[in-house]
């Protein structure tokens, strides 16, 4: 792909996300919450994959006129954008007397006081004051379990990086489907169930990238169990089975008569991208599949960015829906973390590109 063209694509995609009105309620970027906080996580990657100056200054920015918003209200959602900041705080280390509390508090937050499951996973807590007791979904895992990996491998914690793989096995043993290798959405630990049973797209793109980052993250403080690794590796095996000709996958993976869906697509590109660098698919013929199915998503999303930079196709916020036919029913709309799945997919490409990244 050419360098240039996905350099302009990546500008407008991250333009598009960050101008965005706060009278927007869709597309604010203005909450510190798992909305903007996805966005502010690709943004850390585009600026990492562009040198820009100017995009770390927006982050800092950022971080300074809604610190007072980040105790408000401590729920797994709002733990997003301090996965943001960790990364700001491993490339300027001289910022770490104002801001590294912060982060560290957040941090014996989750370890110590974050609500679990019966079965030890983080429970799917969110900033609405909407609860869904005894529930784990799989955004859960980057919203929550990034952060801390993240803050372990900058602080050297190995509780903490234990407790981030942990995270990692028990995501992907309770939302894997055996027979397809593709995750449901979510699981109910009352009773337990999938609930709805969707294999939803963008559900499995959470955590088709998230756990590469993790484990990534937190080597040499933490291994992955082999458990994970034949985990993943089924994932992998079964998105490349869901994946349409042109590139993209269907909002509800096996359901070929819903909508196809964009965010899906570049989150799973993405993963399967950082599978390819950090060693997570060392089969040779698995290796060619994933190169194959990358350059088909990549093509296909960036189709959908438009000369604004808003990356069309992407489903509206989703909980765990009553009934699978309901996720067709889900509007598109863009919104933060369609643009920024987008961009953390462009980014990487663009890393790729130009020889490495850390």
């Amino acid at each position: 792909m050419d360098n240039q063209l996905l350099l302009a694509k990546a500008q407008q995609i991250y333009h598009y996300m960050m101008t965005a009105p706060e009278s927007d309620w869709q597309r604010n970027m203005y909450n510190w919450d798992w909305k903007p906080g996805v966005g502010l996580i690709a943004a850390v990657k585009y600026g990492q994959a562009t040198g820009s100056p100017k995009v770390r200054d927006y982050l800092w920015r950022w971080m300074r006129d809604n610190r007072h918003k980040a105790a408000e209200l401590r729920v797994i959602n709002s733990t997003a954008p301090f996965a943001a900041l960790t990364e700001l705080l491993r490339e300027q280390p001289d910022a770490e007397a104002g801001w590294m509390e912060l982060a560290q508090e957040h941090g014996r937050w989750l370890m110590e006081e974050a609500p679990r499951t019966s079965q030890g996973g983080f429970e799917h807590t969110v900033t609405e004051g909407i609860d869904f007791p005894e529930q784990m979904w799989a955004d859960t895992l980057v919203v929550g379990g990034l952060f801390l990996a993240r803050l372990a491998s900058l602080t050297g914690d190995r509780a903490m990086a234990e407790e981030a793989v942990r995270q990692v096995e028990i995501h992907l043993r309770l939302l894997q489907d055996e027979a397809t290798g593709v995750l449901f959405h979510g699981y109910d630990g009352q009773r337990g169930d999938h609930m709805s049973a969707a294999r939803w797209g963008r559900a499995n793109a959470w955590v088709a990238f998230g756990v590469p980052e993790i484990v990534r993250e937190v080597r040499g403080l933490a291994e992955a169990p082999a458990e994970v690794c034949r985990r993943y590796t089924k994932l992998l095996e079964g998105l490349l089975r869901f994946q349409t000709p042109n590139g993209m996958w269907h909002t509800v993976l096996d359901r070929d008569d819903f909508y196809l869906e964009t965010s899906a697509a570049a989150g799973i590109g993405y993963g399967m991208l950082l599978a390819l660098k950090h060693g997570m698919a060392a089969d040779a013929a698995l290796r060619a599949k994933l190169e194959e199915a990358v350059r088909k998503a990549a093509q296909a999303v960036l189709i959908h960015v438009d000369v604004y930079g808003a990356v069309h196709g992407v489903s509206g916020g989703t909980p765990v829906m009553p009934t699978v036919e309901a996720y067709n029913e889900v509007k598109i709309t863009p919104t933060p973390y369609g643009q920024a799945l987008a961009l953390l997919l462009a980014s990487e490409l663009l890393t790729e590109g130009n020889g490495g990244g850390r």
